[in-house]
């Protein structure tokens, strides 16, 4: 009846503000990786599906101390930019993009470099706990579709784009797309390569609609974009009102606000998800809440790079926008989603609080801001799950077995009788890479901290 079944103590969003704790309960997964029963130890089940598991040899019971959590989804990732990570993060954005940036993705013409890179990066993340991720990659066709290739292969859930870049006056003549025809065609194909790679991936490899930003682009290439999305009904991915100068950048250029110049391209739509939108105005929002358009929070990256703390609280509290957490290496330095989550908790805080000392306290911050713990976790998991239209984030009957198995013995937990729910903040705190014993990505297990490398049974 079932391919498996794990027995353990779970963690999981309702919603954005209520996790519910799923002690010792029996997770039941199907022949193709999805949860087909969830059972409390109070079921008349119970007892029974362990022994018969246990004596077909396909049952797992966790370890005292492990813990699970559903995979993190990280909904904005340069790819490429993996082998500057770290690098030059003090310069503005517009200096670090044209100093550092594009002169290391252009060297992705180059299938062997991207190849080390891209197979590197894919195993970082999975290690950390992340099994989807929403990818940019460059504008060569080929080495995008080898991403899109390595994630099928170690097991990941990727969504790939081939980035487009075809303004002449904007971008540098090293690094674009040669014409808005190539730039077009290209995409295309590489839809439809990805479509056909999807065919033979059980976890989902997708194709990403990805004009790389609207300063990068011009109408003509938006307008077939947004044709291309439609076409293939296949998600879009750009960024959105990033910083001071890309915010104004397109107000002077469209006389409207980024979100209603992709809109008019036909670049908003349920499967759209725009990073950062650090500077969207209410307005902006309520279209992203009409479109279904998904936000994708960066708040490492937009500590360096966004001029704003985008307001989280406004877009789930008020709004209702779909929104999950992102990475944004290299303009995150931290492949990490445990290390997103805390900043963003932090960053919302300093958004209420303020930090100008200089400012009286009524003034200084943004009353009601603030987001919890438990709303940072729901961005990297259910939210991210949401934002991208797929059964994914949760633990949840008719969703994809997604999972991290986290230790927890070597946290700060002295008593027996510490609350699950104590427990939890512990290990969205103080968890780094080499907590995660296992990570296992629809019904397969991608990795195992105690072997090199897991095969992967395609």
């Amino acid at each position: 009846m079932f391919k498996f079944v794990v027995k353990g103590t779970a963690f999981s969003s309702i919603d954005s503000k209520n996790v519910k704790v799923f002690e010792n309960c029996l997770f039941c997964i199907s022949e193709t990786g999805m949860i087909s029963a969830i059972i409390s130890p109070e079921e008349k089940d119970y007892k029974t599906i362990i022994q018969e598991y246990s004596e077909k040899n396909k049952f797992q019971e966790l370890a005292q101390g492990q813990y699970i959590l559903p995979g993190f989804i990280d909904l904005h990732i340069h790819a490429p930019q993996w082998a500057q990570t770290g690098t030059a993060l003090d310069l503005p954005l517009y200096e670090w993009l044209n100093t550092y940036t594009f002169p290391l993705e252009a060297k992705f013409s180059d299938e062997q470099f991207a190849e080390r890179v891209y197979s590197d990066l894919v195993s970082q993340l999975i290690k950390n706990g992340t099994t989807t991720a929403l990818y940019f990659a460059t504008v060569h066709r080929k080495s995008s579709l080898r991403l899109a290739e390595i994630c099928s292969e170690k097991g990941q859930r990727g969504l790939v784009g081939k980035v487009v870049m075809d303004d002449q006056e904007q971008n540098p003549d090293y690094y674009r797309d040669a014409t808005t025809d190539e730039a077009l065609a290209e995409t295309e194909l590489f839809i439809q390569e990805v479509l056909e790679l999807n065919k033979r991936t059980p976890q989902g490899v997708y194709p990403v609609v990805t004009p790389r930003f609207i300063p990068s682009c011009t109408d003509n290439s938006l307008k077939g974009l947004g044709a291309l999305a439609a076409k293939y009904d296949v998600h879009i991915q750009s960024h959105c009102s990033e910083s001071d100068w890309a915010h104004s950048f397109v107000q002077e250029r469209f006389g409207k606000n980024d979100a209603f110049a992709l809109n008019d391209f036909g670049l908003l739509t349920e499967k759209a998800v725009m990073a950062h939108c650090g500077f969207l105005s209410d307005e902006d929002m309520d279209l992203f809440a009409k479109k279904g358009t998904a936000v994708a929070h960066c708040p490492i990256s937009n500590a360096y790079f966004g001029n704003a703390v985008t307001p989280i609280a406004r877009l789930l509290n008020d709004f209702q926008v779909e929104t999950g957490l992102g990475s944004d290496i290299s303009g995150g330095f931290s492949p990490s989603l445990f290390d997103n989550i805390r900043q963003a908790v932090m960053s919302s805080r300093m958004l209420e609080d303020g930090v100008d000392k200089d400012c009286c306290s009524e003034k200084r911050g943004v009353s009601g801001a603030s987001i919890t713990l438990n709303e940072a976790f729901y961005l990297a998991t259910a939210g991210g799950g949401e934002s991208l239209s797929l059964p994914i984030g949760k633990l949840e009957v008719g969703y994809a077995w997604d999972v991290q198995l986290v230790d927890s013995k070597k946290l700060p937990i002295f008593s027996k009788d510490e609350p699950l729910m104590t427990i939890f903040q512990k290990i969205l705190y103080l968890s780094r890479p080499e907590n995660i014993d296992e990570v296992w990505i629809q019904g397969e297990k991608v990795h195992d901290k105690n072997t090199k490398e897991v095969e992967v049974q395609a």
